[in-house]
């Protein structure tokens, strides 16, 4: 991981990470409904566009070359292998979102998240938690996204995953939709105004 970059604009970075099926898409866009403070950095991967997915609204899809070279450069706040893909944060994303005076919020997987606190210790992590393994594994089959077997390499993942949580700063609980967008608003404007007085 190259040390090549820098984030120079102030501004609140905040990373919401947890197991695949824990809901981190729903409760971020409940977020951006009713609060415009707050944007998403679209991360980079290598991994297969799924049907009705667009390039730089829920990835910017790379191929493996092009995000190598990217790397190479140095263009990267963080980048994970996981999955079977490569995922990545770009400065120049990241800094575009801080410039516009925005807090800026990455949906990313664990390793990507302590990545993030690694080169920006003032970073907020938060961390969605299933309700239980069960509804996890329920939410994956049923989102009908990937094979059986990146199910059960997702689910082997979350297993580890789930170990981490007491690493975060915030822990979520996503037993229901609506109060735990609530929730999660509460803490981001809770983290804003706690910022804004240091």
């Amino acid at each position: 991981m190259s040390e090549g970059g820098r984030l120079h604009s102030a501004g609140k970075l905040i990373v919401i990470s947890g197991p695949s099926g824990a809901g981190k898409g729903t409760l971020i866009a409940g977020v951006l409904k009713v609060s415009d403070r707050f944007a998403v950095a679209v991360s980079a991967t290598t991994r297969p566009r799924r049907p009705g997915e667009e390039h730089g609204r829920e990835y910017l899809f790379l191929d493996d070359a092009e995000f190598q070279e990217r790397v190479d450069r140095g263009d990267f706040v963080e980048h994970v292998s996981f999955a079977g893909g490569r995922y990545g944060t770009l400065y120049s994303e990241v800094e575009r979102l801080l410039e516009a005076g925005k807090a800026v919020i990455l949906e990313l997987e664990i390793e990507g998240a302590f990545a993030i606190r690694r080169r920006v210790p003032d970073a907020v992590l938060v961390f969605i938690d299933p309700p239980d393994f069960a509804t996890l594994e329920r939410r994956l089959r049923d989102r009908d996204t990937d094979s059986a077997g990146e199910i059960e390499t997702r689910l082997a993942i979350a297993r580890e995953q789930l170990r981490t949580r007491d690493e975060f700063d915030h822990v979520i609980v996503n037993d229901d939709v609506e109060r735990a967008t609530g929730e999660l608003l509460g803490t981001l404007k809770g983290e804003l105004e706690e910022g804004s007085h240091a």
